[in-house]
């Protein structure tokens, strides 16, 4: 299907730690903001979707996640739908939501996704990404984990994965460390990553962390899980963010000024594959670039999923912006900063904007509209008319468990 849905409005918190303010509180701040500038109020909505991932393990709250968010701002009566699906519920809570509209069920929506990670207890936050493996596959993913870093001399990595520290941040050390050996990728070209992201963050007021780094900043922090330092990890977080999704009949009644389409949404699972095989990052980017009648080459501005540093440049080889072990080299070369050819993560990224996982997804949708109707004040990407997000979630064999890329056009 084309998809024909517009952004009407979109809103976020500031992501961090906010241990003194509810899950609620969190979804009913990014909904408001949407809908001031959406200039619409909460009676105008006829449905929603809201993407969370992991509140039963952090807060305790089950089953009816979105109704207790809109209830609190004394919202009911539409139909609430509620979306789990790793690093990936907010844009697949944006993906569903495009595709009704565009199927003409509705014509103003609402798609919200929220997060609270922070919690006293840190094995509760670390127990959320736990999760998102294969359960009954732990002991072996462990076992195989450990013995790849202790046969490459990581003594970090070798312990303490989903006790100290994201085990994801294990399996991207895993990564990182297989590019490097393949493509001659070095750890200060990861470290470039960081440090644009910083860079970018800093002028960004909603990032969880503001200060810029250098790259020799990054390199000398404390190393987490090798080759990964602090700074290329991305943080735990909590935030919320929201878009409100109206039909093009809508857009036209309400003479949207510079309106955004969601001109393609695409949304996979992994699958098994070979290590050199196409999986999904590349699938979905393939099929949207389709979708949206454009390629790699059209792109203004992209927001991709670097919960860690090598993650972004794995995303920039599978997005097509360089070929398949290039991406190092295109980091180097400042062609993924600000005033570069094809700026990346001009919000922070999750490496600084924060990674609040069920609310990233749309987090990068509300930076991405931002940029292409000018209103990102000094990390404005000039002329910007075309944006691309890369969201993806949970890892099982080689492949991310959840995928979804979307293109903005104004």
């Amino acid at each position: 299907m084309r998809l024909k849905a517009i952004v009407a409005g979109v809103g976020m918190t500031h992501f961090g730690k906010h241990m003194d303010t509810g899950f609620k509180a969190l979804g009913a701040e990014a909904v408001t903001a949407a809908l001031a500038d959406a200039g619409m109020g909460q009676e105008d909505l006829e449905a929603a979707w809201v993407g969370n991932a992991a509140a039963g393990l952090v807060t305790g709250q089950e089953c009816i996640r979105g109704q207790v968010i809109l209830r609190s701002l004394g919202l009911g009566r539409i139909p609430v739908v509620n979306v789990e699906n790793a690093c990936a519920s907010a844009s697949t809570a944006l993906n569903q939501a495009a595709a009704m509209v565009s199927a003409g069920m509705y014509d103003i929506v609402l798609a919200l996704g929220v997060e609270k990670l922070y919690h006293p207890d840190k094995k509760k936050s670390f127990a959320a990404f736990s999760g998102a493996v294969d359960v009954e596959a732990m002991a072996a993913i462990m076992e195989t984990l450990q013995k790849g870093a202790a046969q490459g001399g990581a003594k970090s990595a070798s312990s303490g994965a989903g006790e100290k520290r994201s085990m994801f941040m294990d399996i991207y050390a895993a990564m990182a460390r297989a590019h490097m050996a393949q493509y001659g990728t070095t750890a200060e070209q990861f470290a470039m990553v960081s440090a644009k992201n910083s860079f970018h963050g800093s002028m960004n007021p909603r990032a969880q962390f503001r200060e810029a780094m250098t790259v020799e900043e990054v390199l000398a922090a404390p190393m987490i899980a090798e080759p990964l330092t602090r700074p290329m990890c991305s943080p735990i977080g909590d935030g919320a963010a929201a878009v409100v999704l109206v039909s093009e009949k809508k857009a036209r009644e309400l003479g949207i000024a510079k309106p955004v389409t969601v001109v393609s949404s695409v949304l996979m699972s992994g699958w098994d594959h070979g290590l050199e095989e196409e999986g999904s990052a590349e699938a979905c980017a393939r099929a949207a670039y389709e979708e949206a009648g454009i390629g790699p080459e059209d792109l203004s501005v992209v927001e991709c999923h670097d919960a860690s540093a090598p993650a972004e440049v794995a995303a920039c080889e599978s997005l097509g912006l360089c070929a398949k072990g290039e991406g190092g080299k295109l980091v180097e070369a400042g062609t993924t900063r600000l005033g570069g050819r094809i700026p990346v993560n001009t919000s922070g990224g999750l490496l600084r904007k924060g990674h609040p996982v069920g609310a990233t997804g749309i987090a990068q949708i509300v930076e991405l509209t931002e940029q292409i109707q000018g209103r990102s004040g000094k990390r404005q990407v000039e002329g910007a008319t075309i944006g691309l997000a890369h969201n993806g979630g949970g890892n099982i064999g080689v492949d991310a468990a959840a995928m979804c890329v979307t293109i903005l056009k104004g």
